[in-house]
């Protein structure tokens, strides 16, 4: 999936909500959308979200009944004494977020954040995994 701009309005050129917005922070409200590889097995699912300067400190992370949200800021800052002359991407915000099934167990998620690359398990259910059942002989 791409990096998509997500924006909650937008106003004509010259007018009224376009001259709030020059004199508004570069970006408002808008977060890219981090690309996300999901790989299901077994016990569950494994998400990986790329998250490029993004630390924990400046990681947020939420579920809430079959949803879960992924909000960060990344912190890439400019060394001291040096001055950008031409920045690439400005945005350092990301968000997205993820239906999840009944069947997985969002009491034992378990996060982990390296490289700039998040890494979510979430197990499945007891009642969602798959068991044996044994047959005795009458």
């Amino acid at each position: 999936m791409s990096n998509d701009i997500q924006t909650r309005s937008s106003g004509a050129p010259g007018s009224t909500d376009a001259r709030q917005k020059e004199k508004a922070p570069r970006y408002g409200s808008a977060a890219l959308t981090p690309p996300v590889d999901v790989i299901e097995d077994a016990g569950g699912i494994t998400l990986y979200a790329d998250l490029p300067g993004v630390s924990r400190e400046n990681l947020n992370l939420h579920v809430e009944a079959e949803t879960l949200t992924i909000e960060a800021e990344s912190s890439l800052s400019v060394p001291d004494g040096l001055k950008t002359s031409h920045t690439e991407v400005g945005l350092g915000r990301f968000q997205r977020v993820f239906t999840l099934s009944k069947e997985l167990d969002t009491e034992k998620v378990s996060a982990e954040l390296a490289q700039g690359v998040l890494k979510l398990r979430i197990p499945k259910a007891e009642h969602a995994k798959p068991r044996r059942i044994n047959v005795e002989v009458a």
